[in-house]
C-alpha cells in the first residue's frame, strides 16, 4: 500500500475524481488501483478565489515507485500493541473519567488489569441533565457540571480532536472513538471533531467496554485522601455523594482529576507532594456571526455545503512580552456557563456535530505566569483564577449571568448598555457592562491590542457588534504535579499524576494519550 500526499480536489470532487488524480500521480490507469482510502483531508483557503481540498490517500496498486518522489511513500498501517505485563492481585485505581482517566482505564482493562475507577461527577446521561438545569435556572451542582463528570470538561466543548502531539498513540484514541460510535471522518479530517451532542454516547460506550473487560466504575464518588506509607501509595479514601467514606487498597493510582479539581490540588499540597505553579492563560469568549467568519475565510465559496462552518486559529505576540491567541474555537456553537464553584463565573464554548448555530465563538486568551499570581505558593495560580471568577460573578449580577461587552465598546473603554446585531448565546443570561471592571489592566489591554492585530489576519475580527463574554479562566491547569521519567510522582511511588489536571496535556487527544502512557507504565512497572 502506498500513501500519496497533497492531492488537490475541488469542493464538488468525488471519490472517482480522487482515484483519477491518484492514478495520474502514480502514472497508472485508474482501474489499476485496487483500493483507495482517505488518510487525511483539509481545506486549502489560502486563495479566496480557489478554495479546495488537499487530500492524502492510501492506495493498493502495483507500480514502480520513484524513491525521489517524496509525496509517494510506503504506507505502514497503524497497529497499537498492548504492553505485556501480568496483572497483580492488587488492582490499579484510576481517579477521574475525563479523557486521560477514560483511556488509562481502557488500556488497563484491555490488558486484563481490571481497573477500579472513581469519578466525582455523574454518568454522562445524568450529567447532561444537571448541566442543562444549571444553564436554565442558575442552580449549580458543584460536584457534577461542565468541569466534573463522565467525559471531563471536553464533553461540553465540541469534542475537538485536533492536536499538536506527534505521538502515534493519538491514532489509537481516534480509532477507539470510532469503535465507540464516533463518525468515521475523524480518522482523516485534519481538524476532526465529534460534537458535544455525539461525544457523550461515545464516552458511554468506552465506559461500557471497560466494565465488560472486568473494570469497575463508580460515579458520584469523590477522592478524599491518598494513603501513602514509606514513600509508596497504599490506597485511597473515597466518599460517595450519598454514602459513607471508605478506603480501597492499591499500589498503583492514576490521578486524572482534570484542571478544575482545586480541592484535590489542596489535598495533594497537604500531603507535601511536589507541585509547582504553571503558566496558563485567561481572557474572555469572543463571539461573531458565523456567516461573517465564513465570508472572511472562504470568500465567494462561503456557504458551500461541502465546507460547513469555517473556523480560525489566531495568535500574536505583543511588545509587552505577552502572547494573545484564540483557543477552543467553536464554529456554529454557543458560549456556555462552566462554573464549578459557587459564586464564581466561568465561560467555555461548545458546538454540536453539525455546527449549525448562527454564531462562532472562541476563547480570546492572554498568557499569564507566576509573576501575575501574587505569590510563590504552588496554588497561587488557583487563587488568581478564583479572584477573576468572583469579579465576573459580581459584575454579571450575582446569579451566573455573564458580563458581556461589545468589541467596539471594549476597544473604546466605555461600558456597553446593550448588545447589537450579534446576539449572545450564553445561558442563563448576560449583563452588558465594562469588562475592565473584572479583568486586570494587563489582561484587558493585551486583549485590545490582540483584537486589532488579529483583525489584520482575519477580516472582521474586530467587528463592532462582536461580543466578549467573561471570564475564560480554565484554559489549562494552573499547577503541575511533578513526576519523573517513570511518570510517577517524584515523592510517592505508585502515584501517576496524569493528563491536563496534572499539567501534562492540553486537550482531549493529548490528555487521552497521556492516560495511555500512564497505563503502559503501570502495566510495565
Amino acid at each position: 500500500m502506498y500513501r500519496i500526499s497533497e492531492i488537490s480536489l475541488r469542493l464538488e470532487g468525488t471519490e472517482a475524481d480522487l482515484k483519477q488524480a491518484a492514478a495520474a500521480r502514480l502514472k497508472v490507469a485508474p482501474e489499476q488501483i485496487r483500493s483507495l482510502k482517505l488518510f487525511k483531508k483539509s481545506v486549502d483557503a489560502r486563495k479566496k478565489n480557489d478554495v479546495h481540498f488537499i487530500c492524502t490517500v492510501d492506495v493498493e496498486c502495483d507500480f514502480n515507485r520513484n524513491p525521489q518522489d517524496k509525496k509517494i511513500a510506503v504506507a505502514e498501517p497503524y497497529r497499537y500493541e498492548l504492553p505485556a505485563g501480568k496483572p497483580r492481585e492488587i488492582r490499579p485505581v484510576v481517579v477521574g473519567l475525563g479523557p486521560a482517566g477514560l483511556f488509562a482505564a481502557l488500556i488497563l482493562a484491555q490488558a486484563g488489569w481490571r481497573p477500579i475507577v472513581f469519578e466525582r461527577g455523574s454518568d454522562v446521561e445524568q450529567r447532561k441533565a444537571q448541566v442543562a438545569r444549571f444553564w436554565k435556572t442558575g442552580e449549580l451542582d458543584t460536584e457534577s457540571n461542565v468541569q466534573f463528570g463522565e467525559g471531563g470538561a471536553g464533553t461540553f466543548s465540541d469534542g475537538k480532536l485536533n492536536t499538536g502531539t506527534k505521538d502515534s498513540r493519538a491514532r489509537k484514541v481516534l480509532e477507539e472513538f470510532v469503535a465507540a460510535g464516533a463518525p468515521d471522518e475523524i480518522l482523516y479530517l485534519a481538524k476532526p471533531h465529534i460534537g458535544t451532542d455525539r461525544l457523550p454516547a461515545a464516552v458511554k460506550n468506552i465506559r461500557k467496554q471497560i466494565i465488560a473487560l472486568g473494570g469497575e466504575v463508580y460515579f458520584e464518588t469523590a477522592l478524599q485522601n491518598i494513603l501513602i506509607r514509606d514513600g509508596r501509595v497504599t490506597g485511597v479514601a473515597v466518599k460517595p455523594r450519598n454514602g459513607s467514606p471508605y478506603t480501597v487498597d492499591t499500589d498503583r493510582l492514576i490521578l486524572a482529576v482534570g484542571h478544575s479539581a482545586r480541592d484535590t490540588f489542596e489535598m495533594l499540597y497537604s500531603l507535601k507532594l511536589p507541585m509547582e505553579q504553571k503558566p496558563f492563560s485567561v481572557g474572555a469568549r469572543i463571539e461573531h456571526p458565523q456567516e461573517m467568519i465564513n465570508r472572511s475565510q472562504y470568500g465567494r465559496f462561503a456557504g458551500h455545503p461541502n465546507l460547513g462552518a469555517a473556523d480560525y486559529k489566531l495568535a500574536v505576540h505583543l511588545k509587552n512580552g505577552r502572547g494573545v491567541y484564540t483557543f477552543c474555537m467553536c464554529p456554529g456553537g454557543q458560549v456556555v456557563a462552566g462554573a464549578s464553584e459557587e459564586n464564581r463565573l466561568v465561560t467555555n464554548g461548545m458546538s454540536n456535530f453539525a455546527r449549525s448555530g448562527g454564531n462562532a465563538n472562541a476563547a480570546l486568551l492572554v498568557s499569564v505566569g507566576p509573576e501575575d499570581f501574587g505569590g510563590s505558593h504552588p496554588l497561587a495560580g488557583v487563587e488568581f483564577q478564583r479572584r477573576l471568577e468572583a469579579e465576573a460573578f459580581r459584575l454579571g449580577g450575582g446569579d451566573y449571568r455573564a458580563p458581556v461587552q461589545r468589541v467596539e465598546d471594549f476597544l473604546k473603554r466605555v461600558p456597553s448598555k446593550s448588545v447589537g446585531s450579534c446576539q449572545p448565546t450564553y445561558l442563563p443570561g448576560v449583563t452588558p457592562c465594562n469588562l475592565d471592571d473584572c479583568l486586570p489592566d494587563c489582561i484587558a489591554d493585551s486583549m485590545r491590542q490582540g483584537i486589532l492585530l488579529m483583525n489584520q489576519k482575519l477580516n472582521g475580527f474586530s467587528f463592532p457588534d462582536a461580543l466578549l463574554t467573561a471570564v475564560e479562566s480554565r484554559s489549562s491547569s494552573p499547577v503541575r504535579v511533578l513526576r519523573g521519567d517513570s511518570m510517577q510522582s517524584i515523592a510517592a511511588a505508585g502515584l501517576y499524576p496524569c493528563g491536563e489536571g496534572a499539567g501534562y496535556a492540553g486537550g482531549i487527544v493529548s490528555a487521552a494519550v497521556d492516560g495511555i502512557k500512564c497505563a503502559e507504565h503501570v502495566i510495565l512497572s
